[in-house]
């Protein structure tokens, strides 16, 4: 595995989150690498008639958005920034890449945070929820002028003609650059004479009974409708009196944790993400349908990293199989074994998934048990007991 980011100032030792001793995959990518060369060409003093080119104020304000491990924050740390990511596992990578580069702590916000003032240099990694982008550009545009240096970088297949046209719609005009190894940079300036949009996040949609409406911001997965597998799941969730601890793990927009609350009004229900946004979405949904209710409790969490052993009497779980662009059981497995470590004796672990993810072979193979609850064509719904 390649560790080491070369850049104008200097070579960087640079680790995925959680680091792997068996990880092939680099913590940065072509548009990372193509974003500092470009901010080290602007760096670079232009020759003296060159009245095309772009000069760096003085001591920029740098507003870097979704660096994924890191490389940006590093490698642009001389300039100070303040780093946006919605993602606890991105926050924690740049924290430890930092540290072990021996560089100056930088400010971490959350999407949902208020920014103060305005920036000279905004850098925004593309991933794929356009969105989520759509979210940030909306909330970026109050915090630069007609000055500022509008930086996109993503790899091609992240960059379409939906993505030019946020920025376009939402910030002013935009350009790109040649593809260079995949990857390619957006610039973009602001237009303040632009009529924009309404911000249509957060969204909602209602259940189709009619009973609830679901909130959700907008880096929140299945954020404008059901998504058919929790809807299988939910229809199958048990009901209980019993005074017992229910998480809801990776509980997106809450949907399954508030399920449970419904039907199991006496159980404390602790809802998990990574996802800032999807906290919040459920720490919104439960707040507005649950009023009168203080059963509800809300973790920003490396899946159950923080949570204690042998705490949990149920574990309900909708994982996801992809990281970003990569697909992968990696995250799924993460979460089973922690689950593992979390319940408490005879305590239950139920998931959902496709059929052709075979869940029930690796629960088997954690638990030593795992059957099926309920299934049709597309989902299944298991449980394994904790011996």
């Amino acid at each position: 595995m390649q560790t080491q980011l070369a850049t104008a100032h200097r070579e960087f030792t640079l680790y995925r989150y959680p680091r792997q001793s068996n990880d092939t995959l680099r913590a940065w990518d072509a548009a990372d690498e193509l974003m500092l060369a470009h901010i080290n060409q602007l760096e670079t003093p232009a020759a003296p008639n060159d009245s095309n080119c772009t000069v760096l104020p003085t001591n920029p304000r740098v507003l870097i958005i979704n660096d994924q491990f890191g490389a940006l924050s590093c490698a642009l740390n001389h300039y100070a920034p303040v780093v946006i990511n919605d993602s606890f596992i991105a926050q924690q990578a740049i924290k430890q890449n930092i540290q072990n580069n021996s560089l100056n702590p930088v400010e971490q916000r959350a999407p949902l945070d208020a920014l103060e003032g305005t920036f000279d240099i905004v850098i925004i990694k593309i991933h794929k929820s356009l969105a989520q982008l759509e979210d940030l550009l909306h909330k970026i545009r109050g915090h630069v002028t007609a000055d500022s240096l509008i930086l996109g970088a993503g790899m091609v297949k992240m960059i379409h003609n939906s993505t030019l046209n946020l920025f376009s719609n939402i910030i002013g005009t935009t350009t790109t650059s040649l593809a260079k190894k995949k990857a390619r940079l957006i610039f973009c300036n602001l237009d303040t004479t632009l009529r924009i949009p309404t911000n249509p996040y957060p969204s909602s949609f209602t259940l189709d009974d009619g009973s609830w409406k679901i909130q959700s911001h907008a880096n929140v997965f299945s954020q404008g409708k059901l998504d058919i597998g929790c809807r299988f799941f939910i229809e199958h969730l048990p009901a209980s009196e019993q005074s017992q601890t229910i998480i809801d793990l990776g509980c997106g927009n809450g949907l399954v944790g508030l399920s449970a609350a419904k039907l199991n009004p006496n159980a404390q229900i602790a809802f998990y993400d990574e996802s800032s946004m999807a906290v919040a979405s459920a720490k919104l949904n439960y707040e507005t349908l649950f009023p009168a209710l203080n059963n509800g409790h809300f973790h920003l969490d490396d899946c159950l990293s923080s949570c204690p052993k042998n705490s949990a009497d149920i574990i309900f779980n909708n994982p996801p199989f992809h990281e970003q662009n990569v697909v992968s059981d990696a995250i799924a497995w993460r979460m089973f074994k922690q689950s593992q470590g979390v319940l408490k004796k005879n305590g239950e672990l139920w998931v959902v998934g496709n059929r052709h993810l075979n869940y029930a072979q690796k629960l088997k193979k954690l638990f030593g048990n795992c059957q099926t609850v309920a299934t049709n064509n597309k989902f299944i719904v298991i449980k394994a007991v904790k011996k």
